[in-house]
C-alpha cells in the first residue's frame, strides 16, 4: 500500500488475506482502507493492537496518507455508539457523526494522525456532539402542513410517524 510507504511504514513483503465477511453484504467506496491499513500495521507488531479494540475506524486513504471522506458516517456512529465504541473518521465526514448524542467521535487529516492517536503520541481531538434543536413554549414549530408540494414524501413520514417507524434520509 503506498499510503503506508508514504506514512514510513514497513510494507511486509510477505501476503495478507483480508476478509470482508460476509461476502453477500455490498462493500462499495474506500471506506475500509483506513482499518485495513491499521490491521496491516497491528498484524506486523507496528502499531499496538489493545487500543484498537475500542475503537471503530472508517475512511479512505489517499496515496499520501491523506483521509478522504466517506458516505454513511452517521449510520456507522450509531453502531459504534452502541457497541460502547469511540468512532475514527476523516475531518469532512465528522459533522454528520457529530449528530449522533453520547458518541465519541474523533476527526483525523492523515493516517499519521490515527496513529498517533492509537499510540498515545498525539491523541486526537474527540468532536463535541452538536447541540440539539430545543423549542421554547409557545415558539412556532416547524410542521409538515407547511410544506408545499412534495406530496409523496409527506406521505412517506406521515406513514412511519403513524407506524413509530425509523427513517433514514441521505
Amino acid at each position: 500500500m503506498p499510503a503506508l510507504q508514504n506514512a514510513q511504514f514497513d510494507f511486509p513483503a510477505r501476503k495478507f488475506t483480508v476478509n470482508l465477511a460476509p461476502a453477500d453484504v455490498p462493500k462499495e467506496s474506500g471506506r475500509f482502507d483506513l482499518p485495513i491499513a491499521l490491521g496491516v500495521l497491528a498484524a506486523t507488531g507496528q502499531l499496538p493492537q489493545a487500543p484498537l479494540s475500542t475503537h471503530e475506524f472508517a475512511g479512505e486513504l489517499a496515496l499520501t496518507g491523506a483521509l478522504r471522506p466517506i458516505r454513511g458516517a452517521l449510520a456507522m456512529t450509531l453502531s459504534a455508539r452502541r457497541d460502547g465504541r469511540a468512532f475514527v473518521l476523516p475531518e469532512a465526514s465528522a459533522a454528520e457523526a457529530a449528530l449522533v448524542r453520547d458518541a465519541v467521535v474523533y476527526p483525523a487529516r492523515s493516517l499519521l494522525a490515527v496513529c498517533a492517536h492509537i499510540t498515545g503520541r498525539t491523541p486526537l481531538s474527540a468532536l463535541v456532539a452538536l447541540p440539539s434543536l430545543d423549542v421554547e413554549a409557545g415558539a412556532a414549530v416547524p410542521d409538515l402542513a407547511d410544506v408545499r408540494g412534495q406530496a409523496q414524501a409527506k406521505r412517506v413520514l406521515a406513514i412511519a410517524a403513524a407506524g413509530a417507524h425509523r427513517l433514514l434520509i441521505l
